[in-house]
């Protein structure tokens, strides 16, 4: 996942690491897709008018444009409904077919109103969005704002038919009210909730929590609570919280502590005080539900880390304590690994709230809505639904903003020393890459997404749901970003099977910058014939200097490879086909080579030998 997995590789290396730093878990189905299975996908086309008119239509000429008077949310092009101060109607519409089997389909756009009339109690100008013929909201000069607000609907009624998204603009015949309309998205998804699987719980856990940091957001002070659900057969006695950032301390100076334990009896600090157990006051029959709650307290060490600070600003990932898993193989208490990821969660719900001085810019996960707090103070409320894990920073960044060709909003947040070159080619090389991996493996369903700069970053990047850490570089970004879906949306057990994620992840890096890895499998050598591509961080931490090698660069070839086999068809459907079957669930290199031979008819057995995939 990181792009740089070791601490002492030098600035020319970085190009490999970050290319390494991605990764595809492959889950196993919790349950075989219903008959007609939803494949995530946004089906406005051109919704942030960067491409032209088409496939828009337009009352008039001009509706559609960047002329002076207005701007836009992204980018340079807006839809400009009316502000012509009389008798006058614009249109704007574009027929779209939302696929059938959608659990969930949601129509949003940005709008600003501005007006020149004076009233604050008639509506004499209007705007009318509808889908179909079914009115969604109407607009009038009475909503006028200084920028652009999100407006969003719930469509999924209109799944499976083919209609038009429309907005009418009137006025009546004095005084403008201009209507203007940018980043126009129709996102679908699949199931509302994560596959329930009997084989791993605790399930659907569901996190809420409230923390204030110091004067420097260095200091975080507050309480948590987590409800699940066991999902397994058998009674559930007791949960682990995994506190992993205790590893950059000490047993006697723990920078997580956790401490008030209700819902359950904490027990003592393992496996190096990142893990701690509670038992449960009475043990929880299949699909019986839980909370545990404590208070948290979290203290973040010096250095520009995943968990540490750099100057003025923090970074804050694998700080909360989240419920280890416990699958067919007994609970997962695996050790914290520097040279990789150990993660191993199953998609929650987060509700954090993060209460800060004003001074401080806030990105975290999730769409976050920030709302004044006490003196000098603000309150950034971050929700989060069907991620693995939940990171924010903290500081006087730079921020700038833009929207994707599809929809999604993307936020860059620079550390000082960054300039604003490097910071806009990272806008533009997250707004392509977001595009260019949900194009292949489903819409990106988070909302927006946060991407903090800093190029003291010995580790290259490192990704969370909805948020990742960067250097300034297009393959290390555009690999962090592919793990949004080989690791967030598609979960893998980290430290197990961390092919599943850093190798796939690299594998979408290529396609997305048009990398076809041509002979790259040629240049394997193989150190030892224990050295498999499968193998977990155990053998890793013991052989790191091999870690991005094999990992990264020879899993993505074996991936190039078995393109080549199926041919490239068959190989973006296997990987698109196995992103939605497998969409908020845990994968497993035996479900993914299963699902590999099932799209062809050529025998896989010598193809997995030849290439140390083993599972």
């Amino acid at each position: 996942m990181r792009s740089t997995p070791h601490k002492t590789l030098a600035a020319s290396a970085l190009a490999l690491a970050a290319w390494a730093a991605a990764s595809l878990p492959v889950t196993p189905a919790a349950a075989a897709p219903s008959a007609t299975v939803c494949t995530p996908s946004q089906v406005v086309a051109n919704g942030g008018f960067e491409g032209g008119i088409s496939p828009w239509s337009q009352s008039s000429t001009g509706v559609i444009t960047n002329r002076v008077g207005q701007t836009a949310h992204g980018g340079t092009t807006f839809a400009w409904l009316n502000g012509v101060g009389s008798r006058h109607t614009d249109t704007l519409s574009q027929s779209v077919t939302i696929p059938s089997g959608c659990a969930s389909a949601t129509l949003t756009f940005w709008l600003h109103i501005d007006t020149a009339e004076t009233t604050s109690s008639t509506a004499y100008d209007k705007l009318t969005a509808k889908i179909g013929s079914t009115t969604l909201a109407t607009y009038s000069n009475l909503d006028k704002n200084t920028g652009y607000v999100q407006k969003s609907f719930d469509v999924a009624a209109f799944a499976g038919r083919t209609v038009d998204v429309a907005f009418i603009g009137t006025e009546d015949s004095s005084l403008q009210s201009s209507f203007v309309l940018d980043d126009i998205a129709l996102n679908t998804s699949g199931d509302t909730t994560p596959p329930m699987d009997p084989a791993r719980t605790p399930a659907a856990p569901s996190y809420t929590v409230s923390l204030s940091s110091n004067t420097s957001g260095t200091v975080w002070t507050g309480h948590e609570s987590a409800a699940f659900t066991n999902a397994s057969s058998t009674a559930l006695g007791e949960v682990y919280l995994r506190l992993w950032d205790n590893y950059h301390g000490t047993c006697s100076a723990t920078p997580i502590t956790v401490s008030n334990v209700t819902g359950g009896t904490a027990g003592a600090l393992s496996v190096g005080c990142t893990a701690l157990r509670i038992d449960l006051p009475t043990p929880l029959a299949q699909g019986q539900t839980a909370t545990i709650g404590f208070d948290l307290g979290i203290t973040v060490p010096s250095g520009a880390d995943r968990f540490g600070y750099d100057g003025a600003f923090s970074f804050i990932g694998n700080a909360l304590p989240a419920l280890a898993v416990k699958d067919t193989a007994g609970w997962h208490l695996d050790p914290y690994t520097d040279n990789g990821e150990s993660f191993y969660s199953l998609a929650a719900d987060f509700k954090v709230t993060l209460d800060h001085p004003s001074t401080l810019l806030v990105p975290a996960t999730g769409s976050s809505v920030d709302t004044p707090g006490s003196s000098g103070r603000t309150v950034t409320t971050a929700t989060a639904s069907r991620v693995r894990d939940f990171a924010w920073a903290a500081g006087p960044f730079t921020k700038i903003s833009g929207t994707s060709t599809a929809g999604t909003a993307v936020n860059i947040y620079s550390v000082s020393g960054i300039g604003s070159a490097d910071a806009q080619s990272m806008l533009t090389t997250a707004k392509t890459a977001v595009d260019a991996h949900a194009s292949r493996f489903g819409a990106y369903p988070y909302g927006e997404l946060d991407a903090v700069i800093d190029n003291n970053f010995w580790f290259g990047g490192m990704e969370y749901p909805g948020f990742v850490l960067d250097l300034v570089s297009t393959t290390a970004l555009t690999h962090e970003i592919g793990h949004q879906w080989w690791y967030g949306i598609v979960g893998d057990d980290e430290y197990n099977s961390p092919w599943l994620d850093e190798a796939f992840a690299d594998y979408a890096t290529d396609l997305a910058l048009n990398r076809t890895g041509t002979n790259c499998w040629n240049s394997v050598s193989w150190a030892s014939t224990a050295e498999k591509i499968t193998n977990s961080m155990a053998y890793w931490d013991a052989h790191s200097s091999r870690y991005s090698t094999v990992v990264y660069g020879y899993g993505k070839c074996a991936l190039h490879d078995l393109r080549r086999l199926l041919g490239d068809t068959a190989m973006a459907k296997l990987l698109k086909d196995y992103a939605t079957s497998h969409w908020y669930g845990v994968s497993t290199t035996s479900e993914f080579k299963a699902a590999a031979q099932a799209a062809t008819t050529t025998d896989l057995t010598s193809f997995w030998t030849q290439h140390r995939i083993d599972g």
